[in-house]
């Protein structure tokens, strides 16, 4: 009887044993499933990866890479990389979310220089691939989307346009530039040593050509489902109307490593779209906006007169902005924009270089009826969450002399002429019409072309600020 007992209880004990270990089995991959979601993040390696390696929250990298070649490849191709697509546009229509795009060095235009891309799905697009797909440099192998006047008259359309879903969008190593499709004048706005006049704005354009498109680069707009989104080591110049314009619902908004010259109305605009509480509309945050390592210069305002516009960094509501490690100079108004009541709290700039900016390297809105022209200098009296380390000094870069000496020497000059006694007017009055009268306005430079190719040399202008050599 004893014995049987003594292996009635041993069993016991064993069922125990083994029921503890299935539960600290259990308690163990449960802490490895929890610690497996935290690794859904963005990070960025800067300056010196070719293809920084992201983790995107939103979407997971299928392990498919399609191939785009200018030079060897076709559209009725499969998109591998021994048989690519010769066109980006077809590459988006046969991705999935998740796919990655490698486009080899060359000039682009879409299909049938249709002009633009679209995509109603997160993109992974990576430029500037040597012709055999082993490195990626886009200075010395530049991927190119530069449309021409023509296609001005099939399309007028954002380079770059994201809808439906952003969450999970990487661009990298692509240079935009507008100055191909854009109308310049012949006549206004000529500087010596510069290629083009003055940008003439819809309805004016040049003889013979099409009216410049004054849509951004890349847009996201509103309505957009949004997420984390990157932008990185890309060029943007001669944008007609922003160079980043986005909506943002939620998630990290990451402009990094970018050359931005000579676009009009702001560089980068991001705004957040999420619903707020019925009391603070403005006062939730969607997410974050990160903009760092940029180099950003020569942005024009909306129109010739210089009134209105004109911001290298637009900032907005319903966002955080972290702006750090930037080269932002020569903005038509300030250099980095805050007049649109942003909370102070959401708002960090530091370690910046900023420099002639024309309406204070911080146009600043602290209340109604305040404008303030704040330079770095005045920094320290800010209450934002961080303001440290910003310089107001001009660095050494490698900018265009010429179109650096007309962006200062920049002038606006308007002359009226109205006669309220003239028989026209007289008679006007009697009927209860407007009066009549004449104006001549002239600027000495206005948003002229920029030269894509000398853009490419501000990378790695200033060592540990602006734009660094991917």
């Amino acid at each position: 009887m004893k014995s049987k007992k003594l292996i009635y209880l041993l069993s016991i004990l064993l069922m125990l044993s083994f029921i503890v270990n299935a539960n600290a089995k259990t308690e163990k991959l449960n802490v490895n499933i929890k610690n497996t979601s935290l690794k859904k993040e963005t990070t960025i390696k800067l300056p010196n990866s070719t293809e920084n390696k992201i983790q995107a929250g939103d979407i997971t990298f299928t392990g498919k890479i399609l191939y785009v070649s200018k030079s060897t490849g076709s559209n009725k191709n499969d998109g591998s990389k021994a048989s690519p697509f010769k066109n980006i546009d077809k590459a988006i229509k046969e991705a999935v979310a998740g796919d990655k795009i490698y486009i080899a060095e060359g000039e682009y235009s879409g299909t049938f220089n249709i002009g633009y891309l679209e995509s109603d799905k997160p993109l992974m697009l990576y430029g500037s691939w040597d012709v055999n797909f082993t490195k990626q440099d886009i200075v010395n192998h530049p991927t190119l989307f530069q449309p021409d006047n023509a296609s001005a008259a099939k399309s007028r359309k954002a380079l770059l346009s994201i809808n439906k879903e952003s969450g999970g969008t990487i661009i990298d190593g692509i240079v935009w530039d507008m100055g191909e499709r854009n109308s310049y004048s012949s006549k206004e706005g000529l500087v010596e040593g510069v290629n083009s006049g003055m940008i003439l704005l819809p309805p004016t354009k040049e003889t013979g050509q099409n009216a410049t498109v004054t849509e951004p680069i890349i847009s996201i707009r509103a309505g957009t489902k949004g997420g984390d989104v990157t932008i990185q080591n890309c060029v943007f110049v001669n944008g007609a109307s922003f160079a980043i314009q986005a909506a943002e619902t939620t998630g990290t908004f990451k402009v990094i490593n970018n050359v931005f010259v000579a676009n009009r109305m702001a560089s980068i605009e991001i705004f957040g779209t999420c619903a707020g509480s019925k009391e603070k509309k403005d006062m939730v945050a969607c997410g974050n906006v990160e903009i760092a390592f940029n180099t950003i210069l020569f942005t024009w305002s909306r129109l010739k007169d210089f009134l209105d516009m004109g911001y290298g960094v637009r900032i907005m509501t319903k966002l955080e902005y972290n702006i750090h490690h930037n080269i932002i100079g020569a903005s038509i108004m300030g250099g980095v924009d805050n007049s649109r009541f942003c909370k102070d709290e959401y708002v960090k700039i530091d370690n910046n270089i900023m420099f002639g900016n024309k309406g204070g390297d911080l146009y600043y809105t602290p209340a109604s009826n305040t404008t303030l022209k704040v330079y770095t200098n005045e920094f320290e009296d800010l209450e934002f969450a961080s303001v440290t380390g910003n310089q107001g000094v001009a660095p050494n870069i490698p900018v265009n002399q010429d179109y650096l000496k007309g962006f200062f020497n920049a002038r606006y000059n308007e002359v009226t002429s109205y006669d309220p006694n003239s028989a026209q007017n007289q008679w006007s009055r009697a009927l209860g019409m407007n009066q009549q009268g004449t104006m001549k306005s002239k600027v000495s430079m206005f948003m002229n072309k920029y030269p894509w190719k000398e853009a490419l040399k501000l990378f790695g202008g200033t060592k540990n600020t602006g734009a660094q050599k991917p």
